[in-house]
């Protein structure tokens, strides 16, 4: 994505591969057979209001903020991502929140602060806005998840994931269009390689992945499945470093073990642990 950003409008990236992931998807559907099941109106909304929160929201400003950040800096701050889920989740579900599960989020936020600050000029720098604006993408995808989780308890999860990403692709595509009304050719097909990459995170990294993601959910359960969500970061830096050329700091090292740790320590729920008290 950072490298698309290079050749397209951050907007027309988010567009083009989620229309790219939802054509796939539409395959895998057709391909499960899954029938398209009768929606109350209430069901219908929240559908709209995930496809708002979890594509169209998210989509934007993942790609802006990686625009205006780098992959880096994007890798930890999804790091995140487990962590604001649990949060949203003990508000939802009305989860017990532990002293733990506390000393967690001040060791997460502050592994995303010491990456943010890093930054020369800080504050309201480019990068710093960037940096921002990733983290809103997280609680955004993380708010529409929690609906979701209340939704997949009477549809199935793929029927979801599809409906989803049909309203969100569309109204990523009719903003995309809105933005920039007067594109040609020549600047929706800058080379075969943007492409490539279009295709690859479309397919590969949205679409198959969700498939095997939910896969893994059905056979171990949520909770050793998304142990794994901490490994996105330790990839994510790493591919930053060795396909981008961009420099790792101490800073970004203390950020990384911060959000990390603050993770783990924010999504464990030790049996023993004392809820606080107001």
């Amino acid at each position: 994505v950072k490298v698309l950003t290079g050749f397209f409008d951050p907007t027309l990236v988010a567009a083009l591969r989620m229309l790219v992931a939802c054509v796939a998807l539409s395959l895998i559907v057709l391909w499960k057979r899954c029938g398209l099941p009768s929606l109350s109106w209430r069901q219908g909304g929240a559908i709209v209001i995930c496809a708002i929160l979890m594509v169209y929201f998210n989509q934007i400003l993942f790609a802006e903020g990686l625009h205006r950040s780098t992959a880096t800096n994007g890798a930890l701050i999804m790091a995140l991502s487990p962590l604001v889920s649990a949060l949203l989740a003990a508000v939802a579900f009305r989860d017990r929140l532990t002293w733990l599960r506390m000393c967690g989020v001040g060791l997460g936020f502050a592994g995303v602060a010491a990456v943010v600050l890093s930054h020369p000029g800080a504050g309201l720098s480019s990068a710093g806005v960037g940096d921002m604006l990733l983290v809103a993408g997280v609680v955004s995808f993380a708010a529409g998840g929690a609906i979701v989780q209340r939704l997949a308890r009477n549809l199935n999860a793929l029927t979801i994931s599809w409906a989803i990403y049909v309203v969100g692709s569309l109204l990523l595509a009719l903003h995309a269009s809105l933005e920039s009304p007067a594109m040609g050719l020549k600047d929706l097909f800058p080379g075969w390689r943007p492409w490539a990459f279009i295709l690859f995170s479309g397919v590969m990294a949205t679409a198959l992945s969700n498939l095997v993601w939910n896969r893994a959910i059905a056979r171990i359960g949520v909770a050793r499945t998304a142990v794994f969500l901490y490994w996105v970061p330790v990839f994510g830096v790493v591919f930053a470093a060795l396909l981008l050329g961009e420099r790792l700091t101490p800073w970004h090292f203390f950020g990384f073990l911060s959000v990390m740790l603050g993770t783990y320590l924010g999504t464990r729920q030790p049996a023993t642990a004392a809820p606080l008290t107001p």
